[in-house]
């Protein structure tokens, strides 16, 4: 059997059956509560089989950071009983549960925030977001903390989003974070937040005695601007993260094979470099439109990861594991038929998205797509 179905054992004892996780995917339904809808219901009920994790979409961990229409959401106990119904439809399908917590800082919809300031690491003119203050930075980290709501509702993990320019990479990058104090100016400033935000999640985990919990990060590794977060950043968070009791790191790339930007050798693609940096020291998630059978077994025989994440695919075909696991790639849809809407189960709001061909969503049959850079 493929490589991509040999079990691994994080470095807290719990065994993932395979290499293959289903990445965050955006769906934009949860009902307004931020609780489980009949069509999220519907989406999660058959996309997790054969799949060694599932990271849930990304939930909001406070009122004032809501980014997506739909979004679920980790707030208070209220959310409870919709939490551990998304947990347990993804573990019946055999899959490790992985809820992914999230704010979305400058990214927040003002319409969204119930009257709330928008608040980021500094001033953002475009958004009208402004500086959050330390007691407010304070009742974010908390916020982030208190979503291990998810040791409680049965998740068996949760994932810190520090990626894709929501809140917790704008206080590390230098181009959103222009503070004086404490969580800004210098590199060691910077990374202030990010860390706090795993120091307060890893201590809930401890309180609840619970070692087999999972700990991931998500981070992207540059950023364009001047001031943008360039490779000899991203290695010098890894370098935090490392020290940090975390079970696994996952990096956010749309393209498994884009090369560097600035910062490190740039004839290197960002997943070798990084993987290199990390050294075995925790695995990686790779990602980046990998959609055909070819393009996913490639990328894990690089060795430039230990998982695989796949969500555009998965999209398309909920079956997708288990036709690798079968070696039934010819099977596997690549391109988005916006005729058969009934084929995919995608939810109604994301199916418009999809007959657009917006670029952070499949290839649309007959256009001219290609995937979002970052």
């Amino acid at each position: 059997m493929s490589k991509l179905f040999q079990a691994y054992t994080l470095n807290n004892g719990v065994e993932i059956k395979n290499r293959l996780v289903v990445a965050p995917m955006t769906h934009l339904v949860s009902n307004p509560d931020g609780t489980i809808s009949e069509q999220e219901r519907q989406f999660l009920a058959n996309r997790a089989s054969d799949m060694g994790m599932f990271i849930t979409a990304a939930t909001l961990v406070s009122a004032n950071g809501k980014a997506f229409y739909g979004q679920p959401e980790v707030i208070g106990e209220w959310h409870l009983a919709s939490l551990h119904e998304t947990a347990k439809i993804l573990q019946d399908q055999g899959t490790k549960a992985i809820l992914q917590i999230h704010h979305g800082g400058v990214c927040a919809i003002k319409d969204l925030l119930g009257g709330q300031d928008l608040i980021a690491a500094s001033d953002h003119a475009e958004s009208g977001a402004r500086a959050a203050s330390e007691s407010e930075i304070q009742q974010l980290i908390d916020a982030f903390a208190n979503a291990t709501l998810a040791i409680r509702a049965g998740f068996d993990g949760v994932e810190i989003h520090g990626a894709n320019g929501y809140l917790i990479q704008q206080f590390f990058s230098a181009q959103t974070n222009q503070r004086t104090d404490q969580w800004g100016g210098s590199l060691e400033n910077r990374l202030r937040f990010p860390l706090a935000v795993v120091d307060a999640v890893t201590k809930v985990k401890a309180r609840h005695s619970k070692p087999e919990f999972i700990i991931g990060y998500r981070f992207s590794p540059e950023e364009s601007g001047e001031q943008g977060l360039t490779m000899t950043d991203t290695f010098a968070l890894l370098d935090a993260l490392l020290t940090k009791p975390l079970q696994y790191l996952h990096i956010s790339l749309r393209d498994f094979t884009k090369k560097a930007r600035r910062g490190a050798d740039t004839s290197l693609t960002r997943m070798q470099l990084v993987h290199q940096h990390i050294n075995g020291r925790l695995p990686l998630i790779g990602v980046g439109n990998l959609i055909s059978g070819r393009q996913i077994r490639e990328a894990f025989q690089t060795g430039w990861a230990e998982f695989v994440a796949l969500g555009k695919t998965v999209m398309l075909n909920p079956n997708v594991a288990t036709l690798l696991k079968e070696n039934r790639d010819s099977e596997i849809i690549t391109e988005l038929d916006p005729t058969q809407a009934d084929q995919y189960g995608i939810p109604d709001v994301l199916w418009g998205y999809c007959q657009q061909g917006e670029a952070w969503l499949p290839p649309l049959k007959g256009a001219d797509w290609q995937p979002m850079d970052i």
